[in-house]
């Protein structure tokens, strides 16, 4: 079952970081998320861009699973701004979109059309509207990263097809479910604004108009619901912990994100019985 939200992570770009690169180079990029992003900026995406960019050296560093991983980048470009000293040590921020339009909104970003002769190919709406924030030329898309659920196949024969049919079979097999909460992983957080979508608000009016706090007041019963639907739910330490406790038959489904899903399948780090 496809949860009925996706997080995308927003790339920005900040002060100017793709101008002309000379020797000795070094490009200092903050990412939140699970290591896993960390990885994939070490291993992947930083080596790529060395090869295409001689003279020139990847840095990078976590800040940390979540929105409070974003927040961190947001908090230490806003005292960075604040300082008499204006000093910037952040060229590239990977941030969740709620912290793109954060930072398109304080002014922390520069707009890299204007710094970037192929600024003009990034085209995709998502790099236009951040959650209701206007944010063009500020962000790019750097992947639809997209949480799904995971199960194990040799105890689960027809997995659940949307919240209310998981509220049912977490009934009839309690602690058999699991999931990082809301402070864990954003794999947690987006089972959560799903949970939301389904129960409170639609996914339309939260994703692509400016946040109102308004619409709270329609999310009564479904925080109501979902604390009964958590009695019978097991908590794990994190993305990585649902997916670990899965493929040690501790829990039996739960919401992963879909690239940490596949990395562990090709490492072989997940039996065959777990699926999406």
């Amino acid at each position: 079952m496809s949860v009925k939200t996706k997080m995308a992570i927003t790339a920005a770009l900040y002060l100017g970081c793709l101008h002309a690169a000379h020797a000795e180079t070094v490009l200092n990029v903050a990412t939140a998320g699970d290591q896993n992003m960390v990885d994939y900026v070490k291993t992947w995406l930083g080596p790529k861009f060395e090869a295409t960019h001689p003279g020139v050296k990847v840095q990078v560093v976590g800040t940390g699973p979540g929105d409070a991983g974003s927040n961190k980048i947001v908090e230490k470009l806003t005292a960075q701004a604040q300082s008499s000293a204006k000093s910037w040590d952040i060229d590239v921020a990977v941030v969740h979109q709620a912290a793109g339009g954060q930072l398109v909104e304080k002014g922390l970003l520069e707009n890299y059309r204007q710094a970037v002769k192929t600024g003009t190919m990034t085209t995709a709406e998502n790099a236009k509207n951040a959650l209701g924030v206007n944010v063009d030329g500020y962000v790019m898309p750097m992947f639809l990263s997209q949480t799904a659920m995971a199960y194990n196949s040799d105890l689960i024969t027809t997995p659940p097809k949307s919240y209310d049919e998981l509220v049912q079979w977490s009934e009839k097999n309690p602690k058999a479910f699991g999931y990082n909460g809301i402070k864990n992983g954003m794999s947690g957080v987006s089972f959560v604004v799903g949970w939301i979508y389904a129960y409170g608000t639609p996914a339309e009016r939260l994703t692509a108009l400016p946040y109102d706090k308004g619409v709270e007041k329609e999310w009564g019963p479904a925080w109501t619901k979902l604390k009964a639907f958590n009695k019978n739910v097991t908590f794990t330490p994190g993305n990585a912990g649902t997916l670990d406790m899965l493929s040690r038959g501790e829990i039996a489904m739960g919401p992963v994100w879909v690239d940490m899903f596949y990395s562990w399948k090709d490492q072989g780090k997940l039996p065959p019985s777990i699926k999406l």
